[in-house]
This record gives structure tokens, sequence and C-alpha cells, in this order.
């Protein structure tokens, strides 16, 4: 099943930027700009990019961390690692991981912050639980997790497309997390808050260890 999951996104990767944007409805990445604003630190602060996907969130880190800072980018897709590569490839300090989400290659109070765009509802089975906990894990004491997803639809056709769509990658348990996210994030951070972002249709969940 996995290696299923993970030759989808290899063919995917070729097409997902193009497909964020259509169903975003934010062609010119603004949601991504504004998640890169709310990490708290800024220059020289260490961050990691959790299921990271093409890349596309990464330039906008490094732009905010500088070049003393350190940004790392995580999937377990090699194709989605590849097309982050061509968009990382000048950048500074930009170092790419092909690994789970759900057990991450880093020692425990790694990273200042972590970020996860568009990404995470998409977790299937214990891996989204898991990465929760590895998400605590590399946090340093006092951390962040800023995870942006697509708010729920107010359009009641769009919103039941929405739930289609989350059952069809998540199984059903993206849909289950969702309706609880913010009771099931209080269980591993101590302050929890939804930031609605001005484009995208996104919302994003700042997290604090």
């Amino acid at each position: 099943m996995r290696r299923g999951r993970r030759a989808y996104y290899n063919a995917f990767s070729k097409f997902y930027d193009r497909f964020v944007a259509l169903h975003s409805g934010d062609k010119q990445g603004l949601a991504r700009r504004f998640l890169a604003d709310q990490i708290p630190g800024g220059v020289g602060s260490s961050i990691l990019d959790l299921c990271t996907g093409t890349g596309s969130l990464l330039p906008h880190i490094q732009s905010a961390v500088g070049p003393h800072g350190k940004t790392v980018g995580v999937d377990f897709s090699h194709g989605m690692l590849k097309a982050a590569r061509e968009k990382t490839r000048k950048l500074e300090n930009v170092y790419l991981v092909e690994a789970d989400a759900g057990v991450l290659p880093f020692p425990a109070h790694t990273f200042d912050t972590i970020t996860c765009s568009h990404a995470f509802y998409e977790l299937k089975g214990e891996t989204q639980a898991k990465a929760l906990e590895e998400i605590v894990r590399v946090l340093k004491p006092h951390g962040v997790f800023l995870m942006m997803e697509h708010d729920v639809p107010r359009n009641r056709l769009i919103r039941a497309l929405f739930y289609v769509r989350l059952t069809l990658v998540g199984s059903g348990r993206a849909i289950a997390f969702l309706r609880q996210e913010q009771r099931v994030l209080e269980r591993h951070f101590g302050m929890v808050e939804k930031i609605v972002a001005p484009a995208g249709r996104s919302k994003i969940m700042r997290c604090r260890k």
C-alpha cells in the first residue's frame, strides 16, 4: 500500500503545483508567503517543512530565516523532492531529506519551528498520530508547529466535494481529524489557535509546545 501511495505522489509531482494553485485559487502563492511570515524568531532560526512536496514553501522560509538559518524539507516521495531540488538549487542552507513523517530522522529538540502546508490531512492511518508525536519530539522547548490547510468551504457543493477528496486521500481519517483538530492538537501542545489566511481559502493552526 505504501509503495503504491509513494508511486502516486511521484507521478503527481509533475502536476502538483498547478493542481494546488487551481484548488486553492491562490495562483501567486500568497498563502504560503503568509505562512512563512508567521514563523517566530526569524533570522537564524532552524525550520523543518514537513511533507514539503515540491518545495514551494522553502524559498519563503529561507527568505525569512536568512543565510544563517537552516531550512530542511522532508517528504517520502522521491519525485516530489526532485521537483523541490530544482526550486532550491541556488538557495543557501536548504536541505532535502527523504523520510516518513511518522519516523523523522532527527534528534529531539532540533527545530525552532515546524511547518506543514496542505499535507497533514492527507497522512494516512497511524502515520498522522505518529507524525504529531514526532513533531513534538523534534521541536525545541517552546517551539511552534504551523499547520496550513484548506479551510472548510462555505458553499455546500464545494464543501461536499472537499469532504469527498479528503475521504479519498485520507481514508476517512482526515475528516475525523478535521472535525476535532482543535482538541487533538491541544493534547500535544500547550497553546493552539486558528489564523485565517488572507488568500488561498486557507487557515493556519498555530501550535506552541
